[in-house]
């Protein structure tokens, strides 16, 4: 099975670190380790909105992403950066699955939060009162609960259709604020609360399909935590006025002590 050759990739690199702790070369490590073809899908926050750095297309796909943080650090056999600013479930499995196939050992996605209206949520509550801000935000908690686990069983099924032996690592969402935090002005906090539940709401729900098709779901609140805004040190952007594609996504430090070390403790 395909799926050996991750498996040899882990193998390779505890060879190695014994090797190396032993005094012996390792010259000789496993040549399977770099063999590894991988696939990365998803939304904003696969492609790396907020990390700078972009390819120039529409995707705003950037190098600073833990995507291809990841890929530039192993090495793989072969990387495909599907991932596009913007895609819903529907977008995935229309325009990003091409480069699965029987050969893919490795799938990455974030999906779900456009879905869920993300981008209207804050909008709402920005720029609207604070009843409008918490009623839109139990219309998108609602449509977690109703419709979305259907929208991501048709993408994860689609996946193991195309790609049968790949690690699918389903990357979650950040809470957005630390509660009681060095803001002073902007929302509530009512509903900096509201917005992290709705946040763990969908994360929540995420998991659960994940874990329903056999794939890992890597929790990146954890890693988060103490980066929020308003923690004094964030790893997102607020909202920003003079880039607003850029508001509320992971910056590059996000990417990288955020994203990129769940990932690679899921894999």
């Amino acid at each position: 099975m395909k799926m050996s050759r991750l498996v040899a990739f882990s193998s390779s690199l505890l060879l190695g670190a014994a090797l190396a702790l032993t005094g012996a070369g390792v010259a000789n490590a496993d040549s399977s380790a770099a063999a590894v073809d991988y696939v990365a899908l998803g939304d904003s926050y696969s492609s790396g909105v907020g990390a700078g750095s972009y390819d120039g297309s529409s995707c705003k796909r950037s190098s600073r992403a833990y995507p291809a943080l990841w890929a530039a650090a192993n090495s793989p056999s072969s990387f495909d950066f599907a991932a596009c600013s913007g895609a819903r479930t529907n977008d995935v499995t229309g325009s990003q699955l091409g480069k699965l196939n029987a050969s893919t050992d490795l799938v990455s996605i974030s999906i779900g939060g456009n879905d869920a209206g993300f981008a209207d949520v804050m909008t709402t509550c920005v720029l609207q009162s604070e009843a409008t801000c918490l009623n839109r935000i139990a219309t998108a908690r609602a449509y977690v609960d109703s419709t979305l686990p259907g929208r991501l069983d048709s993408v994860y099924s689609a996946i193991r259709s195309k790609a049968p032996s790949a690690q699918v690592v389903v990357l979650g969402y950040p809470r957005f604020y630390q509660l009681s935090g060095s803001c002073i002005a902007g929302l509530s906090e009512k509903e900096r609360a509201a917005i992290n539940g709705a946040s763990d709401h969908l994360n929540t729900a995420t998991a659960k399909r994940a874990a329903d098709h056999g794939f890992t779901f890597g929790d990146v609140r954890t890693t988060f935590t103490g980066h929020e805004i308003c923690s004094g040190n964030s790893w997102l952007h607020s909202v920003n006025w003079l880039n607003i594609g850029e508001s509320y996504h992971p910056t590059a430090a996000g990417q990288s002590g955020g994203y990129l070390p769940v990932f690679k403790s899921a894999l």
